[in-house]
């Protein structure tokens, strides 16, 4: 086969969302530019196997669990059953895949980005070999920079039977069938979120974690509403247990699972069906970095500075093949960064917070400090924290939503907000006006004297910096 040599000034090797970011940047600022996707489509995990299909089936989830609380306010159906068409609603969930991935392909045009298909490895710090599907090397990319978005892969247990029944996350995604139940493994963002949509389709789910808590980083009190939101569920959470073992039979999946504090304390449990969500691991070990001399720590993320750029001086890396945390809002930005970078400025990536989302239902959000992380620093910051609870909330009520919270942490010294978690109906929506205040360094009266729209969710943020001088504004009615 004849080895086709093509010639570049960046080189992009992933499309992601970091991946495209950094590549629409690049040619808008007059590079010639080349996108490396070894999937069929663009988007990478987020639009593929992540973020979107999972935030399409937690919408199913929604219109199910809404479907079921018709009655309490006097809207009656005849025929109150509900029956799920899993083909047709895993069509409506690829064709926005689809939908999405063509809204990229036709950007690309659109920015004049080159999009070539196929594995990249590289040979050295200026060229990269693409193989095909079928493993034979197809074309060699000679590049000025590179920028590395190769993404991440979904980490599992060494020894896992071969089955079927044994999900991941994209197993998951794909809605092949509704186990009557379902062992999650892992109480993480995926693990949650997962829980949320095979609990509304019908699946009698359990949550194994090897932590005491779930999620340690997030708030106590939005903690305690989660669980309790889970317990009220009847979802059943597990902490502080591990896997012993997993065996299978005909007739299910047989789990033996050990207490982390008492290993002879052993419980057998079958399922239907097992999916492992225990985190993802950086794609580094399938590029030949080292033929390019890129360094990797022990965990295999690849080290950057402040600019994006690795050790070798041309080229940089961003999103999840750097380290934590995974996020695609941050791996845009991490890409924007670089393309800057490599046109000549002098930009870094100094976020001082990125925002986390878990899909739940109800949604839960936070950004910066919790009172826990603020006690844990080495400044042992003094702080204030501040809550209102949605049962105060005139939109909550009005809404049937008052299952939530929104809290609020200040500097005790500064007055400046520093940190806050919702737990609550669109909390993805409202943590963003948390993030831009803590980013602009606004103080309590910053946010207090700021209008907000009413009724409204997020005035609670209005009202919670309120009560850090206990003058609690009566919006309630």
């Amino acid at each position: 086969m004849n080895i086709k040599i093509e010639r570049t000034t960046i080189l992009v090797i992933g499309a992601g969302p970091g991946g495209y970011s950094a590549a629409f940047r690049c040619s808008d600022l007059g590079m010639k530019t080349m996108i490396v996707e070894r999937y069929k489509n663009l988007g990478g995990v987020c639009l593929n196997v992540g973020c979107i299909p999972s935030k399409s089936l937690l919408h199913i989830a929604k219109l199910i669990n809404d479907n079921k609380n018709l009655s309490k306010y006097g809207i009656l159906q005849q025929n109150p059953q509900i029956q799920l068409d899993l083909n047709k609603i895993s069509l409506w969930k690829n064709n926005i895949i689809n939908q999405l991935s063509r809204n990229l392909y036709s950007l690309a045009k659109a920015h004049n980005v080159n999009i070539v298909h196929g594995l990249g490895k590289f040979i050295d710090n200026h060229t990269l070999q693409i193989f095909n599907d079928q493993q034979e090397e197809t074309l060699q990319v000679i590049f000025d920079y590179a920028i590395i978005a190769a993404g991440s892969h979904t980490l599992s247990f060494s020894s896992l039977p071969n089955d079927k029944r044994i999900w991941h996350s994209t197993d998951a995604l794909q809605l092949q069938s509704i186990p009557e139940t379902l062992l999650i493994v892992g109480a993480g963002a995926i693990g949650l979120e997962m829980a949320t949509i095979y609990h509304a389709l019908g699946s009698k789910v359990e949550i194994l974690e090897s932590q005491n808590k779930i999620i340690p980083i997030l708030d106590q009190d939005i903690i305690k509403i989660l669980s309790k939101n889970l317990y009220n569920k009847n979802i059943d959470c597990i902490i502080n247990t591990k896997i012993n073992s997993i065996y299978t039979q005909t007739d299910g999946i047989y789990v033996v699972m050990e207490n982390n504090s008492d290993t002879t304390i052993k419980n057998t449990n079958k399922y239907d069906a097992i999916l492992i969500a225990i985190g993802r691991a950086p794609n580094s070990n399938i590029l030949n970095l080292q033929n390019a001399g890129i360094n990797v720590n022990k965990y295999g993320f690849i080290s950057v500075d402040k600019q994006m750029r690795t050790n070798v001086p041309n080229i940089f890396a961003i999103g999840d093949i750097i380290g934590h945390p995974m996020l695609a809002h941050k791996s845009i930005h991490e890409g924007y960064v670089a393309a800057e970078v490599i046109s000549g400025k002098n930009y870094y990536f100094d976020a001082k917070i990125i925002p986390s989302i878990i899909y739940t239902n109800p949604e839960i959000a936070w950004v910066g400090y919790t009172e826990q992380t603020a006690q844990q620093t080495e400044e042992q910051i003094q702080y204030k924290s501040v809550a209102l609870p949605w049962t105060a909330l005139g939109k909550a009520i009005t809404s049937n939503c008052t299952e939530g919270i929104t809290k609020l942490v200040f500097d005790k010294t500064t007055h400046k907000i520093i940190g806050g978690s919702v737990i609550g109906t669109n909390a993805s929506e409202i943590i963003g006006e948390i993030a831009l205040a803590i980013e602009m360094g606004c103080d309590v009266e910053d946010i207090t004297l700021t209008i907000h729209a009413h009724p409204t969710l997020h005035e609670s943020i209005e009202l919670a910096a309120s009560i850090y001088y206990k003058s609690i504004k009566d919006f309630s009615l």
